[in-house]
């Protein structure tokens, strides 16, 4: 059969295998010489910066760039892209110096079974500094991210921009950070810090969705620490300036942080099983393990009889939702607001929440920044929205007036009344004055408002009500307009009335309603994503 369609064209094709036969014979060493050279050039291209320079790596308890890709991606997905690049640059003798690979390997590979691309730097390789093609890898990297529609890691461990390329250095940095910002609201972005992310590089990781760091071993600062030190005469450490304590206590720069690389790693991961792969797809729903009619006892007790009594609102959470997992989110950073990721019934959701136990729930410009920006990205990535709403109002105080909690504030009502896809609100207690409305109230276009009957719905609470109606009254009468106004107001059962809350209704049932709205809600023709593109992008507000 073979030799009938090689030659049943007559005697043209054979006189054509033949010189193809004769050109093998004759090229056949320079072939292999290329193929050799090719496999040699690609044992160099694994050995990044030389097997010196990874036993100094390795010293410090850091993996290198490709150990991490190999604990990130599924076992021999890895697929590599720009494996055999190279600088140019002959400046201040660089050419001596030539590394496959240019200080990062990118490429792209699946996590549980699922397309991302990948970028991880190379600090055996000049630091990881950032040059000219090392950047036009990265910038390759996520536009074919963006066309296929997968999500983007980026492994940073960078000493910043390369100073012998000068100022193509720095256009490659503008070249990354024009991407991340068409990336935006397009596919997923994380950053995972595992070394040092200085100066301007600081910027490619703040104009992603999450940014995790590891503990005593990453760091980002726009300047480092000799340089305040020559400027400003302040002495201080790396970690003290840049640390994950710093970034993910103080500055909120980063969403989380973990001791050790390969429990970041892991968790990437995990946190990639609750996002969709880009903006027209959602997320994807896992088989029901957790019966969606479970009871929940315990609920019916958790909230104090004392108005002023904290608690802790992962104490609800966990209960709620499927197999009690939840993927917080800037878990340290203003922390009486509460948000993360979980399934109920196997569709993935956002979560935010008032947290009584710091601050009594209330909102401050911190909290309302932070959950703004989550529910946009919830939004943009057609993730469904639970709010858990126990909140006595916005931070009092001349310090928030005058650092803008008026502004602040409208961020997150603002991402609320904008967010498009299927929102669920349950108040368990407090929800007082515009913290309420802000907070996923009916009138934002929220789909399923439930409460409680602990829930209370007012202005404002019965004392400093009492006190604002009746100023003149002494104590024993205005104990009593107290009363008054916690008989007709604090309670659920006015909004009820007025159609501003659907049902009250018992927290050990909480579980079975709310799944049996989500399931109901994302099956529904007229709140199901429509999948036409990005909405709208999720860069720092």
């Amino acid at each position: 059969m073979i030799r009938t369609i090689l030659f049943g064209q007559g005697s043209r094709n054979a006189e054509r295998l033949k010189v193809v036969f004769q050109r093998r014979g004759t090229s056949g060493s320079t072939t292999q010489a290329l193929e050799q050279q090719t496999r040699d050039a690609r044992q160099a291209a694994l050995l990044g910066g030389g097997e010196e320079r990874i036993s100094k790596q390795h010293s410090k308890g850091k993996l290198t760039a490709r150990e991490r890709l190999a604990a990130l991606l599924d076992a021999g997905s890895f697929n590599e892209i720009g494996t055999f690049v190279q600088h140019r640059t002959h400046d201040f003798g660089m050419e001596e110096y030539m590394y496959y690979g240019d200080g990062v390997v990118t490429g792209s590979g699946t996590i549980f079974g699922r397309d991302v691309f990948v970028a991880s730097q190379d600090f055996t390789v000049f630091g990881g500094s950032v040059g000219e093609m090392h950047a036009r890898k990265m910038s390759h990297l996520m536009q074919r991210a963006i066309k296929v529609g997968a999500p983007l890691i980026s492994l940073i461990d960078s000493s910043g921009a390369r100073i012998q390329e000068g100022v193509r250095s720095l256009a490659g940095y503008a070249d990354i950070f024009q991407q991340n910002v068409d990336a935006s609201g397009v596919v997923p972005q994380i950053s995972l810090i595992l070394g040092p992310c200085a100066g301007g590089a600081v910027y490619s990781p703040a104009l992603t969705d999450f940014v995790f760091m590891v503990e005593n071993s990453s760091y980002m600062f726009l300047t480092g620490p000799d340089v305040v030190e020559s400027v400003t005469g302040e002495k201080v450490t790396k970690e003290e300036l840049g640390g994950s304590t710093v970034h993910t206590v103080t500055s909120g720069v980063a969403h989380g942080s973990y001791k050790h690389e390969l429990d970041a790693l892991a968790a990437m991961r995990q946190l990639l099983t609750y996002l969709p792969s880009s903006c027209n797809d959602t997320s994807p729903r896992l088989a029901q393990i957790d019966p969606i009619d479970r009871d929940i006892p315990y609920l019916d007790a958790c909230i104090p009889e004392s108005d002023t009594a904290s608690y802790d609102m992962h104490d609800i959470i966990e209960p709620l939702v499927d197999g009690s997992e939840f993927f917080e989110i800037h878990a340290r950073y203003a922390p009486n607001i509460i948000v993360g990721f979980a399934r109920m019934g196997g569709i993935s959701i956002g979560i935010v929440a008032n947290q009584p136990n710091h601050l009594a729930g209330c909102l401050d410009i911190d909290a309302s920044v932070k959950a703004a920006r989550f529910v946009r990205f919830c939004d943009a990535f057609n993730i469904p929205l639970l709010t858990l709403c126990d909140v006595p109002g916005f931070l009092p105080g001349t310090s928030q007036e005058a650092d803008g909690i008026i502004s602040h504030g409208a961020k997150l009502l603002y991402a609320y009344a904008e967010a498009s896809v299927p929102k669920i609100s349950l108040i368990v207690r407090k929800a007082y004055g515009g913290a309420y409305v802000v907070m996923s109230s009916k009138n934002l276009r929220t789909d399923v408002n439930l409460a409680w009957s602990t829930g209370k719905i007012a202005v404002m609470g019965s004392a400093s009500a009492a006190r604002i109606l009746h100023p003149r009254d002494d104590a024993k009468a205005l104990e009593q307009r107290i009363k008054e106004y916690d008989d007709a107001f604090n309670n659920p059962f006015q909004a009820a009335k007025d159609g501003f809350i659907d049902d009250i209704i018992a927290p050990r049932d909480s579980r079975k309603r709310i799944c049996r709205e989500l399931d109901r809600l994302m099956n529904s023709n007229n709140k199901q994503p429509t999948m036409s593109g990005k909405k709208h992008g999720c860069g720092p507000i």
